[in-house]
C-alpha cells in the first residue's frame, strides 16, 4: 500500500516571523501522522526551513530549480544548492511556471534530470487549463507531459520522483474536481505508466493539487489512485494544513 503524501506550496507568502510560527506549528502537529508531510518554501526562507524542520518528521524543498548545473545564470538556483539547504522535494513544471514563466515540457524535463543528479526527488506537475478540459484533450494534455520527460530520463527515474495532478482550472478558484474526476486522470497517469513497468506504476506517488481543503480532503484522498495532496492555500493556515494531513491516512 503506498503512503499517503501531501505537500504544502507556499508559493510566493510568507515572512521570516510568519513562518517561524507556522514551521513549528506544523512540524507538532504532524509528529505522530501516518502520512509523509513536507513544505514547499521561497528560497529565502530554505535556511529557516533546515532550522526548524531539521530531525523532524516533515521535510522541505523548493518551489523550481535551474537546468542548469552551475555558470553564468544569473538568478537562477541550481539543484545542488537545494540539495545544500538539505531540500528532499522541488517542484517541477508547476502550472504557474509554465504558464507565467514559459517552461515548455522540454524545459520541465531538463528540470527533473537536473533534480534527480542532485538526488533530489522531483515531484512533477501535469494539469490541464479548463479550455483544455472543455474541449476533451486532457489526456492528450497530461500525457504529452508525462512523456516530455519519459523519453528523456526514463521509466526507471520515476521510482525517485512523484507526479502531481493539478487541474489549472481549480487552482486558486475555489472550483476542485469532483473525487471521481480527479481519480479517473490518476488512474489514467498510472495505467500510463504500467505500459512501460507494472512495479513502478503501483508504487508511484500521484498527488492532487487543485483547492483541497479539510472538507474535501478525505473524499479525495480516499480515491484508489489518489497518493495525498499538493497544497496551496491551505497549507498557509496550520490548521487548515493539518487538517488536510490528518485526512490522509
Amino acid at each position: 500500500m503506498r503512503t499517503k503524501l501531501v505537500v504544502g506550496n507556499w508559493k510566493m507568502h510568507g515572512s521570516l516571523a510568519t513562518n517561524l510560527g507556522l514551521l513549528h506549528a506544523v512540524r507538532e502537529g504532524v509528529a505522530t501522522s501516518a502520512a509523509q508531510v513536507a513544505v514547499c518554501v521561497p528560497y529565502p526562507y530554505l535556511t529557516q526551513a533546515l532550522s526548524v524542520l531539521g530531525s523532524s518528521l516533515v521535510a522541505w524543498g523548493a518551489q523550481d530549480v535551474s537546468e542548469h548545473a552551475q555558470g553564468a545564470w544569473t538568478g537562477e538556483v541550481s539543484a545542488a544548492m537545494l540539495a545544500d539547504f538539505g531540500c528532499r522535494y522541488v517542484l517541477v513544471g508547476h502550472s504557474e511556471r509554465r504558464s507565467c514563466f514559459g517552461d515548455t515540457d522540454a524545459i520541465v524535463a531538463a528540470k527533473y534530470a537536473a533534480a534527480l543528479a542532485a538526488n533530489l526527488t522531483p515531484i512533477l506537475c501535469v494539469g490541464e487549463t479548463l479550455a483544455e478540459r472543455e474541449a476533451g484533450i486532457t489526456g492528450d494534455v497530461v500525457m504529452r507531459q508525462l512523456d516530455a520527460v519519459l523519453s528523456r530520463c526514463g521509466v526507471g527515474s520515476f521510482s525517485r520522483a512523484v507526479v502531481a495532478y493539478e487541474p489549472v482550472w481549480a487552482i486558486g478558484t475555489g472550483r476542485t474536481a469532483s473525487p471521481a474526476q480527479a481519480q479517473e486522470v490518476h488512474a489514467l497517469i498510472r495505467s500510463h505508466f504500467a505500459r512501460e513497468n507494472v512495479e513502478i506504476a503501483d508504487n508511484l506517488q500521484v498527488l492532487y493539487g487543485g483547492s483541497v481543503k479539510g472538507a474535501n480532503a478525505a473524499e479525495l484522498f480516499g480515491q484508489p489512485d489518489i497518493d495525498g495532496g499538493l497544497i496551496g492555500g491551505a497549507s498557509l493556515v496550520a490548521t487548515d494544513f493539518l487538517a488536510i494531513c490528518a485526512a490522509a491516512i
